[in-house]
């Protein structure tokens, strides 16, 4: 690992190509470089407010939707969504088809929630016959998923969840912490009750600030089968008597709140959501064009624009990633377990650009065929 942890990428061309942290934007690298404000104030409570307005603007949701800043990673949040909403006397479909979606099943059995988790092997598509879970006739309270499963690069289809939620009832869980602002989300509209979000990604803050979306049904299910709380730092009633006056039960994450804001007013002024996912989604294209000819693959499953995994079949993924870490200071995601050798997961999330991309796709190819 680099010893000059901290300034190594001083100076450097933009090196980022992992899913969090990422490339963060000039004008959030200069604010947080500000000495912080105290919080306990009404000007600090108007930047909550305005953060959770927009937030709601971005993903399209209703006005009486509740937002919640939660100082944590995002696995804090989808444990606020999950344990803070549901009982153990409930049950839950879990979409497990990676690292991301087990971590939802660990949720339920860590709390005793009662669930049942969908395999979807590596490489293939989730369908109808996946949802068509074994207890049919057995009552479904809500359906668990991570719309891009990062750790595979799968991108799931919304809507064919959300349809399935409506036909069964279920309340629509979605870790979007991944496909914000790189995918098509639209959480009125998809049907959507609990939308998590995290700082480190798109949004190109730093990591520790988590952002839970939770629709006015499943709020007040927490008060009507009085969920209670998991645990004190995670009291979602405590979190909506503060949120309702911009401010949060516990000292939150307060520079990278006010990262947030300004952040947020960037998106909006740059044409708001569909803007940015139509910018990833060109990062990805042009990325994804770049690697043709080389030897590697792209998994038969769908994607997010905001990652491109890429398979090599006949392994040696962790030696391109040392080389590129240790001889160029350019990361990517590694993998774990049996895809330890065969994949990598490339980003095209934060300050990059199509010019990065096509430099990265060269490094590549010289790898490659130095390897050869």
């Amino acid at each position: 690992m680099c010893s000059r942890a901290v300034t190594c990428f001083e100076g450097a061309p933009l090196k980022l190509f992992t899913l969090g942290p990422v490339e963060m934007y000039p004008y959030t690298r200069d604010l947080l470089g500000e000495q912080l404000p105290y919080f306990r104030t009404g000007a600090f409570s108007e930047v909550v407010l305005e953060c959770a307005e927009r937030l709601k603007r971005l993903a399209g949701a209703p006005a009486d939707a509740h937002v919640y800043l939660l100082t944590g990673s995002g696995t804090g949040a989808m444990e606020a969504a999950v344990a803070g909403c549901f009982a153990p006397d409930d049950h839950l479909l879990v979409i497990d088809g990676g690292g991301f979606g087990h971590r939802f099943a660990e949720i339920c059995a860590h709390h005793g929630i009662s669930h049942e988790a969908v395999r979807v092997p590596f490489g293939e598509t989730l369908s109808p016959s996946h949802l068509d879970f074994n207890n049919k006739n057995k009552p479904l309270d809500a359906v668990l998923v991570n719309h891009h499963e990062t750790s595979v690069g799968r991108l799931y289809d919304l809507d064919l969840i959300a349809s399935f939620c409506r036909e069964k009832n279920a309340y629509l869980v979605v870790d979007a912490i991944s496909s914000f602002l790189a995918d098509p989300i639209d959480f009125e509209g998809q049907g959507i009750d609990a939308l998590i979000l995290s700082s480190q990604k798109a949004l190109a803050l730093p990591p520790g600030l988590s952002m839970l979306i939770l629709s006015d049904r499943l709020y007040r299910r927490i008060s009507e089968r009085d969920i209670r709380p998991f645990s004190l730092y995670f009291d979602l009633r405590d979190a909506e008597a503060n949120a309702v006056r911009g401010q949060t039960p516990f000292t939150p994450a307060v520079g990278t709140i006010l990262a947030l804001r300004e952040r947020l007013e960037h998106l909006e002024a740059e044409g708001g959501y569909a803007a940015a996912a139509a910018a990833t989604q060109a990062l990805s294209d042009g990325f994804r064009a770049a690697l043709q000819g080389l030897p590697v693959a792209l998994p038969a499953h769908p994607l997010s624009a905001a990652c491109t995994p890429l398979f090599f079949p006949r392994g040696g993924a962790k030696a391109v990633f040392k080389t590129l870490s240790e001889e160029h200071d350019v990361w990517l995601n590694p993998n774990g377990g049996e895809l330890a050798d065969k994949l990598l997961r490339v980003g095209h999330l934060g300050a990059l650009t199509l010019e990065d991309g096509v430099f990265l796709a060269g490094l590549l190819a010289d790898i490659l065929t130095e390897s050869e």
